[in-house]
């Protein structure tokens, strides 16, 4: 990777933490501040009133370096509306909470309507400008399946998936952040050593964005990316998974979004089924808080697989 790509991701890093500086104090004075549930760890309610919505200055941040080096290749324009059309629709969440003052934004069918919509205009424009098969790659044996029409709801329930996923893993101070460098960053590396130039510029980019957000986002946060930053940051990666045709990969490549949706889902699963719960509490990082793990010990793990995973992947496709 030459250094010029570099300079993205050191642009976008740099660009977020200036950008900070200024959106902190203004979402304390017009008060986005975050509603803890209160059915979540009591260890969280201390955190109750810390700013939120740090996902716009952070994607705000990207704009501009996607702007200012001229990145408009298709692709990357397909990536811009996915990610932002996310931000937009965890925006709209972030508001209504801050407003209302609760924990609870837009309903979860309306939220599902928004990402439908989002996932089947993202799936067109792969299909129709980018030209994507309407097949999966399967990893690792070079292997594809066709699949017709059914490629459609595919890219949905890989975009939707991703989406929920990352805002899942938004749970602990830096956690989110943390992951989707590490994954952002395998996928830039993946995109360099494919020769996709522009979404490698687009991953680093990305990747320099959560860095410099996780000067702030880091123990004890000083703001939260909410679900602007969440979605976005989940419909971002589910995007570049779709172009790459890596949409199997991504299971590797951002593990611990996978295993924290598993863990709610398993977890709403039993209890529906059984009337007992696999784990203390869901998603899977509370679970291990009420083990008696602290929260940065959570988020140093989650990180540490999430980085030896990525990295062994990545290892045995090239």
């Amino acid at each position: 990777m030459d250094s010029m790509e570099l300079i993205y991701a050191a642009e976008a890093a740099v660009v977020t933490v200036l950008l900070g500086l200024a959106a902190i104090p203004l979402a304390r004075k017009y008060k986005a501040r975050q509603s803890i549930r209160e059915e979540g760890p009591k260890s969280h309610r201390i955190k109750a009133g810390t700013p939120t919505m740090g996902g716009l200055f952070m994607l705000l941040a990207a704009l501009l370096v996607i702007g200012g080096n001229h990145l408009y290749d298709p692709a990357v324009l397909l990536l811009v509306l996915i990610t932002f059309g996310h931000a937009l629709l965890g925006f709209l969440d972030d508001f209504i909470k801050a407003e209302k003052k609760r924990n609870l934004g837009l309903t979860a069918r309306q939220k599902l309507l928004g990402q439908l919509i989002l996932s089947i205009v993202f799936c067109f424009g792969c299909v129709e400008y980018l030209g994507l098969p309407t097949s999966i790659s399967i990893p690792f044996i070079d292997t594809d399946i066709s699949i017709g029409a059914f490629y459609y709801p595919f890219v949905v329930l890989v975009v939707v998936g991703a989406s929920n996923a990352v805002n899942l893993t938004d749970g602990l101070d830096g956690l989110a952040a943390g992951c989707c460098i590490i994954a952002f960053g395998a996928y830039a590396l993946f995109c360099y050593w494919s020769g996709m130039p522009d979404l490698t510029a687009f991953a680093l980019i990305i990747a320099g964005c959560c860095a410099g957000f996780l000067v702030y986002n880091y123990h004890p946060a000083k703001i939260f990316m909410g679900d602007t930053g969440s979605l976005a940051l989940g419909g971002a990666i589910a995007g570049i998974a779709v172009i790459t045709r890596t949409e199997l990969l991504l299971v590797f490549l951002g593990l611990i979004f996978v295993v924290e949706a598993l863990s709610v889902i398993l977890q709403v699963t039993s209890f529906q089924l059984t009337g007992k719960r696999i784990f203390k509490m869901s998603p899977i990082h509370h679970h291990f808080e009420l083990c008696g793990w602290n929260e940065v010990r959570v988020v140093w793990t989650f990180w540490l697989v999430e980085l030896f995973v990525a990295g062994g992947t990545l290892f045995l496709l090239f």
